[in-house]
């Protein structure tokens, strides 16, 4: 019999076991009268995680009384291996469990746990500091047992475990009028259309396509250096191995060999030098997959590196280390206010990345077809004409023999725009020189590593206010980590600045905004573009603002709220109504003041627990600012036996644009929906198509199908009205027979020109948007000081998305935004290495959210007699704006963490960058064991990850 512990496990996955070992039993003794044993465990997600640190406790007392006769305490997450606490217990052993003991093993613990600042995993403060307060729960737990074997009279204090079940969860709108036709599918909450198919697997998407004969399937060489001359590229030994049929460098591409964004090139392959690790080098293509890994892994690479490359926002700005332009919006005279104010406060704020993590990773296959340099491609493209286009430029061939086809994409979130139309070039690129079938999916570390994420952003400010909270002006300037490309880091910068002001009529506001050029994967667009980060900030500071005078954050917000007609920071005007209404509506569907108080009561009444809440506006733009992406087509087949065929420009990542596009031309041809059927997205049915994206979908292409002028729908319906006169009473079937049979076109193409927006930045005006969603979020934490973890108790939204085409669907788009934005503002970090390589690749390091983040009682309010005359049949878009309602979640983090501070007589505002990750909670909790943890002094040591 081993003993399982330090000797049994010798190192990180590693045993004393010999190969031919195995263990055949493990034994667990029953405890004895007056033996405790208890286990504790902290990992960064509730479920499906890897702990941060464990411990396992044991004490043994002699009978009746409180004297120690045999302790065991055990650390996992503290070294290479289980690590024992043999000197704290000594200091226990044989002694009274009373203060005084514990005191002194506090301190011996601390002593004997310690871990270098630079040790794999960082967090070391925090994991120092958990193992002190496991080591205080577990005294609770037998001063507990104490009481109740009545061996102490003393009350001791309880940790009651953070709430997990879920309660309820509620969705609320505006069903369509009574006189509505019921087969009239609009307004009504239809399920998603290809639910069924997609949660039983039979979806297809683009890598369970059929393999063609002979089809090759590729895999990226990326670099392993961030800032290095490629002094060497040897490819011999790859196409030596097995099943390899070549390798594709940039020599090989016959025309274009980088793409041009913003005036800035972005190589396909590099061949001379390297900016990031991750960037791609060259392909190897195969019969397999495995076989493709493997050339990939045979071809070397050398390198001569260059000096000082960057990572941080702070050295970018240090070194002035910019994508031109920076932008500038301001209205006012920010000075002049400052002199006026009552206080001035300055402060700041970081957001960390957040990585796409779709359920399909990019995926590519390209088949030629033959003849004539012609090409079919099947992307999971946002932008299938994009991708279209730069094959067509990089193969050096018309783009009418390239066809970019779409089934539909596993989730995108802005992912899969660029970087897709990139890889499609790489993979086109095989195609050709090989003359076969190439199919190119990455994998989830490959996709994570080479692909980019969401921008981190450091945001500062400068306010001034009066004593009654009123913001006479702000300040503020933001830097954006771009990473090695500009790729839509400009535009993203400028969407910040745009929607600067949120709800709030701030008299004098500046902006700045800069994308920092760094030696990291380049970003690039993601879900809300850049707002999710940038209010956060503006929120931030409102918050800093409250904490300054003493008062309630949402009074401030009231205080400054635009009212009625209003115009915003760019010079656009706007009916501020219905942000007031949902702003309203929340606070009473949330019972929101009786909710405060009794989170103050509970505040005073726990010490290690605390409660917090919020509630947080938006104010999102719809539509892209640049005015030829909002245009739309549409091409509607009637087939002989009734059936009809849409095809539009938009493609179906899961939002449910397909659903609704087939609500509009079941609506506008007077026919079932069962009728309708959409097969794909293709450039050869619909051509020069714009980006699925800025929550405009439906918006563009509902209206190419139905509303325009030229729309298909009403062309076709037209047409078929003397078919109906003459047969009154026929079926739709017989009327598209006769149809035929009387040569009328059962064809028709329709076309949305969209609105005109756009913005002058000189003159620092402009329309940028179409119009604006609004929703109010009113969100309720309860946090564990100790550890920093919460639990969301609830979440009451209300929007306004004027009259939705499919309640079910937006509600859903809702409720998924909604938990995104929790899993950027509370979960989910980038981590990467001093070196720049970028360690969370995968699902075992990288935590999105789950189900037990769900809030426990979870509302979902739609505004009710809300209308918007700029989109199709009232309605607004919604796949973005509610991304930033999950900050709501982060600022009652904030409340909580406040009220904890104040128990160490600590009040004012305090730092907490986002996430709000359990080790960055905990120490601003500043419990008596964090101040117990010397803190290491940044720039003494290398650290094991940089904050980027």
């Amino acid at each position: 019999m081993v003993p399982l512990n330090q000797d049994f496990f010798v190192s990180f996955g590693k045993t004393v076991l010999k190969p031919e070992e195995v263990v055949v039993s493990v034994f667990i003794p029953f405890s004895k009268k007056g033996e405790f044993v208890r286990a504790f465990r902290h990992a960064p997600r509730k479920e499906g995680s890897f702990a941060t640190v464990t411990t396992g406790m044991r004490v043994l007392f002699a009978e009746g009384s409180n004297v120690v006769c045999d302790i065991s305490i055990y650390y996992g997450g503290m070294g290479a291996t289980i690590v024992s606490a043999a000197k704290t217990c000594s200091v226990i052993m044989m002694r009274p469990w009373n203060d005084e003991t514990l005191n002194k093993a506090y301190n011996v613990l601390l002593e004997e746990l310690d871990l270098p600042p630079s040790a794999p995993g960082g967090k070391v403060e925090f994991r120092r500091s958990l193992t002190l307060s496991f080591l205080f729960r577990f005294n609770l737990e037998v001063l507990q047992k104490f009481r109740e074997m009545n061996i102490t009279d003393k009350i001791p204090e309880k940790i009651e475990p953070l709430p997990k079940e879920i309660d309820s969860g509620l969705q609320e709108f505006q069903p369509v009028s009574e006189d509505q036709n019921l087969q009239d599918p609009v307004g009504r909450p239809l399920m998603h259309r290809s639910a069924i198919s997609q949660a039983t697997g039979e979806a297809v998407y683009c890598d369970d396509l059929p393999m063609t004969d002979g089809e090759l399937f590729m895999v990226l060489v990326t670099s392993s250096r961030a800032h290095a001359k490629i002094t060497g590229m040897d490819v011999s030994e790859a196409l030596r191995l097995p099943g390899v049929a070549d390798v594709i460098t940039a020599a090989d591409i016959p025309g274009q060999k980088v793409r041009v964004l913003f005036g800035y090139e972005e190589e396909l392959l590099a061949d001379r030098q390297v900016s990031c690790i991750g960037q791609m080098l060259c392909a190897v293509v195969a019969d397999t997959r495995e076989h493709a890994k493997r050339g990939a892994a045979a071809v070397k690479i050398s390198y001569e590196d260059l000096p000082d490359p960057i990572f941080t926002i702070e050295e970018a700005v240090a070194r002035s280390s910019f994508f031109e332009p920076q932008r500038r919006l301001e209205r006012g005279n920010v000075d002049e206010a400052f002199n006026a104010a009552d206080h001035l406060y300055e402060g700041g704020i970081q957001t960390g990345g957040q990585e796409h993590f779709y359920m399909e990773t990019q995926s590519i296959l390209v088949i030629p077809a033959g003849e004539e340099m012609e090409y079919k491609v099947y992307a999971s493209s946002q932008w299938p004409a994009l991708v279209q286009s730069a094959v067509a430029e990089t193969l050096n061939i018309p783009s009418n023999r390239v066809s970019c086809h779409v089934k539909r994409i596993g989730g995108a979130f802005g992912g899969k725009v660029t970087k897709t139309s990139i890889l499609a070039c790489i993979t086109s690129v095989a195609a050709c020189k090989t003359g076969r079938a190439v199919r190119c999916v990455l994998e989830r570390g490959e996709d994570m590593l080479i692909t980019g994420a969401r921008h981190p952003v450091q945001g500062k400010y400068k306010v001034g206010f009066m004593n009654d909270g009123t913001i006479l002006g702000a300040d503020f300037q933001f830097y954006a980590n771009a990473g090695n490309t500009v790729d839509e880091s400009l535009w993203v910068a400028e969407k910040m600045l745009l929607l600067l002001d949120n709800i709030y009529n701030i008299p004098n506001l500046r902006g700045r905004s800069a994308a920092c050029r760094t030696n990291l994967p380049s970003n690039t667009a993601f879900r809300g573009f850049g707002v999710p980060q940038g209010l956060l900030v503006v929120e931030n500071m409102l918050n800093d603002v409250a904490m300054v005078l003493g008062c309630p954050a949402d009074k401030i917000r009231e205080v400054n709220m635009y009212k009625g007609e209003s115009v915003t920071l760019c010079k656009f005007k706007f009916n501020a109504e219905n942000v007031r209404r949902c702003w309203d509506d929340c606070k009473s569907k949330s019972d929101y003041d009786n909710r405060r108080s009794a989170v103050d009561q509970f505040n005073r009444q726990n010490r290690w627990k605390k409660r917090g809440m919020s509630i947080i506006p938006i104010k999102f733009g719809i539509g892209f600012s640049e005015s030829s992406l909002n245009q739309a087509a549409a091409l509607v087949h009637i087939y002989k036996d009734g059936s009809v065929l849409v095809t539009h420009g938009g493609t179906e990542m899961g939002q449910g644009l397909h659903t609704k596009v087939q609500q509009v031309a079941s609506r506008e041809l007077h026919i079932p929906l069962s009728k309708i059927y959409i097969s794909e997205t293709s450039t050869t049915t619909v051509p020069n198509t714009c980006s699925s994206g800025a929550s405009f979908g439906t918006d563009v292409n509902g209206m190419a199908v139905c509303s325009s002028a030229q729309d298909a729908c009403q062309t076709l319906y037209q047409r078929l009205e003397p078919i109906r006169q003459k047969n009154p009473k026929g079926s739709w079937e017989s009327w598209i027979s006769d149809a035929y049979l009387e040569k009328v076109s059962l064809s028709a193409t329709g076309f949305f020109r969209g609105q005109d927006l756009y913005i002058d930045w000189e003159k620092m005006e402009g329309k940028p948007f179409a119009y604006f969603t609004y929703g109010v979020c009113c969100c309720e934490v309860e946090l564990d000081c100790l550890s920093g973890d919460y639990r969301t108790l609830g979440a009451d939204i209300v929007m306004d998305i004027g009259r939705s085409v499919n309640p079910s669907v937006d509600i859903g788009q809702i409720e998924g935004g909604f938990m995104q934005g929790l899993g950027l503002y509370t979960l989910e970090e980038l981590k990467f290495s001093p070196s720049g390589l970028l360690y969370t690749r995968g699902p075992s390091q990288y935590k999105i959210p789950a189900v037990c983040d769900v809030p426990l009682r979870f509302n979902v309010y739609l505004l009710p007699d809300s209308h918007n005359p700029h989109a199709i049949y009232s309605s607004k878009g919604i796949g973005e704006p509610t991304v930033f309602l999950g900050s709501s979640v982060f600022f009652a983090i904030k409340d909580a963490v406040a009220a904890a501070r104040s128990e160490s007589g600590l009040v004012g505002p305090f730092s907490l960058d986002s996430p709000a990750i359990p080790e960055r909670v905990c120490l601003a909790c500043v419990s008596p064991f964090t101040q117990m943890i010397p803190i290491n002094k940044p720039g003494s040591f290398k650290p094991w990850a940089i904050n980027i």
